[in-house]
């Protein structure tokens, strides 16, 4: 368990950041919630937004600062993200009032509320999509990006490689029974028609609701889906000026407004989108920090890659925010990556919640809920308690990954002080607390320790400074400060596993799977 190691660190006060203080995302984690398998308040089996009302206060206690929803707009799709109607609510999660108290309830508890805006796209039961189809002559069909078949071989774009975000090799699609012969251009899926951006009636359209979310309902930001995608591959320069202006119009709008954007591509590509957003999602030290606990080893040598990183971001905008994960609702979760290992587990909470940068939790992770891709099995319900205790379940599918024997339940690791769950939250709390930590927009300096089991590094905001060190393996490691001037007027002000210390030659044992931070007295 994480053990206070000085006086210090006793007297600390625990509690949530004043969010307020500060914009969105600059301090404070961020926790994502597929809203359909959070929590369930009318028996229906489906998750909805009441049932996130009624855990904010579990989320405040938690320690979080900000809840990013995933997709709430009406859609045909269990997930929704394509949307055909961009200013209401799904049924099932309930109604424009039941979302209004929960952006109330989650501000009077100091947490911000991010909503997902998916505007690559729409459904193709959109109306917009659905008057397109009717004609080449209809308002609406300029909508959407067309093409000719002859013009699509011309450009040599008829198929394309499968991409992270993406397993679309086919993404040009003929709308059976029309009365032309274009195929509309899908990246995603024929479902989910692109929109065409450089038509400006779509712009104003989609500004117009972004500002509605923003100043008549009162969220403070958005996760922008597929933000790569605004402009099909061959022209994803276009994306750059978008995203500046749709960043402009929203900070116009609401100033302070938090933006973040899936941007799966490495950080030279990445680097732009930084004019218009925010912050960018880092997918490449998601992948990395799914495999150091696994090997015990810190084989991507993930503190160089970020510095590295970081200065190509920092060249654009100097104030960018790099939103850090572990996993989300794409990708196959670390509880299952990690094989439940709890000690493995700690290690990747350990190292999200204090490396540099905006951390975001994917719902369930800090009780360790499994899932393995298709993306139904990652999206399972929460578990608050065990079967007939666990009437807020929501159990719109039968899990078949995180079930009550494969996954102790919120309520019994609760009470449990080693659990994952207060691991989580003890740490979570620190971090609040602590001035460094809490800066998610502080400096990432190397240090010159080397050991194959540990991982050190420093971080800086204003005039303090804290030392990090990692120990990834099961056996304590006693680890040499270099420079020999990193040891000078150190303190242990957090020991995660317990039993951390320093020797009078500058070594700091670190034990089994710990995290030990050290600040200057």
């Amino acid at each position: 368990m994480i053990a206070d190691a000085s006086a210090q660190t006793t007297s600390r006060t625990l509690t949530s950041p004043t969010s307020d203080q500060t914009e969105t995302g600059q301090t404070g984690v961020h926790y994502e919630i597929f809203v359909r398998a959070f929590c369930d308040s009318n028996g229906d089996g489906i998750g909805d937004l009441n049932g996130v009302t009624s855990k904010l206060d579990y989320l405040q206690d938690l320690g979080v600062s900000a809840i990013w929803l995933m997709p709430i707009n009406p859609s045909p799709s269990y997930h929704m993200y394509d949307v055909t109607d961009y200013y209401g609510i799904a049924p099932e999660y309930g109604t424009m009032d039941d979302f209004r108290r929960l952006v109330s309830e989650a501000h009077q508890r100091g947490i911000k509320v991010i909503m997902d805006f998916v505007i690559n796209h729409t459904s193709r039961q959109h109306p917009w999509f659905v008057e397109a189809c009717k004609s080449k002559d209809n308002p609406y069909h300029d909508w959407y990006v067309w093409m000719k078949q002859k013009d699509i071989d011309a450009l040599n774009i008829a198929s394309r490689e499968i991409t992270a975000d993406s397993q679309e090799k086919n993404p040009w699609h003929r709308v059976p029974g029309a009365p032309f012969s274009e195929k509309y251009y899908a990246l995603f899926w024929s479902g989910m028609p692109d929109l065409n951006y450089d038509n400006p009636q779509v712009r104003e359209e989609i500004y117009k609701t972004g500002k509605f979310w923003l100043t008549d309902v009162g969220v403070d930001g958005f996760r922008l889906d597929a933000a790569r995608h605004i402009y099909p591959d061959w022209e994803e320069p276009k994306n750059h000026q978008f995203w500046e202006e749709f960043g402009q119009v929203m900070e116009a709008a609401k100033p302070g407004v938090y933006t973040v954007g899936e941007v799966w591509t490495r950080a030279e590509r990445i680097a732009p989108y930084f004019r218009g957003l925010k912050a960018n999602f880092n997918f490449d030290l998601s992948l990395a920090l799914q495999e150091i606990p696994y090997k015990e080893r810190d084989t991507a040598e993930i503190v160089p890659m970020l510095v590295q990183n970081r200065s190509i971001f920092e060249a654009v905008n100097p104030n960018f925010i790099d939103a850090i994960m572990l996993s989300n609702h794409d990708q196959s979760r670390i509880g299952s990556l990690l094989n439940g290992n709890p000690n493995h587990l700690k290690v990747a909470a350990n190292l999200l919640l204090t490396l540099p940068g905006n951390p975001y939790m994917y719902y369930g992770e800090e009780i360790g809920m499994l899932g393995v891709k298709p993306d139904e099995n990652i999206r399972e319900p929460f578990l608050w308690n065990i079967g007939k205790k666990d009437p807020e379940r929501a159990r719109w599918r039968r899990a078949k990954y995180s079930t009550s024997r494969t996954v102790t339940p919120l309520a019994q690791q609760q009470t449990d002080p080693d659990s994952l769950y207060n691991h989580y939250r003890r740490l979570i709390h620190f971090r609040n607390s602590h001035p460094v930590l809490n800066d998610n927009l502080s400096k990432l300096e190397l240090t010159g320790i080397q050991h194959k089991n540990a991982i050190a590094f420093i971080r800086k905001s204003g005039n303090r400074s804290v030392l990090i060190l990692h120990n990834l393996s099961k056996r304590g490691l006693d680890v040499v400060l270099y420079p020999a001037e990193l040891a000078e007027g150190k303190q242990i002000v957090l020991d995660t596993a317990g039993g951390a210390r320093i020797f009078k030659d500058g070594k700091v044992r670190v034990p089994a799977y710990g995290c030990v931070v050290l600040e200057n007295r």
